[in-house]
C-alpha cells in the first residue's frame, strides 16, 4: 500500500512539472520554427495604472469582410494570414472551424459580429517587460501610434494556430532599445 502511494505521489509530481514544461516548449518551438508576421498597432485609451508591467497593444487587424452572415456567431474563429506588399499581416480568410489548408492561422476570439463582418480579438495584446521600463514603453508606443510618420507593430510568430508575440517595434527599432534611447535623452 505504501509503495502504491509513493508511486501515485511521484506521478502527481511528474504531471505538475510536465504540463508547464509542455506549455513552454510549445511557445519556444513556435518562436524557433514558426512564421513571423508584423501586426500594425493602433492607439488605445490610457491604461490602468495598476498594469504598469506590460504594454497593452491594440491592432489594426481586428475584422474581416466575408461572403456569409456571421451575425449570430460568437466564439473562436480561425484567422488565416497572408502579408501585404510592406510585409504586414493581413487576413486571407476566416472560418468557424479549422480548414484543411497549409496556411498559417491564429485562433482568435470573436465577440461581436454584424452581417458579413467578423470582429475578433487577437490573443497577443500584452507585451511584458521590465517593470521600470514598461511605463516609458507604453508612453512611447502610444505617442508613436498617434504620429502618422511612425510605424508601430508587434512581431508575432505563428505555427499551427499558436501565436507568440516576440517583440514590439517603433520604426523597426525594438521597444527596449527605443525606451533606452528615450530615457537617455531625458
Amino acid at each position: 500500500m505504501r509503495k502504491l502511494l509513493t508511486i501515485a505521489l511521484f506521478i502527481v509530481f511528474a504531471a505538475q512539472l510536465l504540463v508547464p514544461a509542455q506549455m513552454i516548449h510549445q511557445q519556444e518551438n513556435t518562436l524557433i520554427t514558426g512564421t513571423s508576421y508584423k501586426f500594425k498597432t493602433r492607439p488605445i485609451d490610457p491604461t490602468d495604472p495598476f498594469r504598469g508591467k506590460y504594454i497593452t497593444l491594440n491592432y489594426e487587424l481586428n475584422s474581416f469582410q466575408t461572403d456569409e452572415d456571421w451575425s449570430n456567431y460568437s466564439g473562436n474563429v480561425f484567422v488565416y494570414l497572408t502579408t501585404d506588399a510592406e510585409g504586414f499581416a493581413m487576413v486571407k480568410r476566416v472560418s468557424k472551424t479549422p480548414l484543411d489548408f497549409d496556411e498559417d492561422y491564429i485562433i482568435a476570439k470573436s465577440n461581436y459580429n454584424y452581417g458579413k463582418t467578423v470582429q475578433f480579438n487577437l490573443p497577443f495584446n500584452r507585451f511584458y517587460m521590465n517593470e521600470y521600463k514598461a511605463y516609458d514603453a507604453e508612453i512611447s508606443v502610444r505617442t508613436a501610434q498617434r504620429d502618422t510618420t511612425k510605424i508601430c507593430y508587434g512581431l508575432v510568430y505563428v505555427k499551427d494556430g499558436t501565436a507568440v508575440l516576440d517583440n514590439v517595434f517603433i520604426d523597426d527599432i525594438p521597444i527596449q532599445k527605443f525606451v533606452n534611447e528615450f530615457q537617455d535623452l531625458n
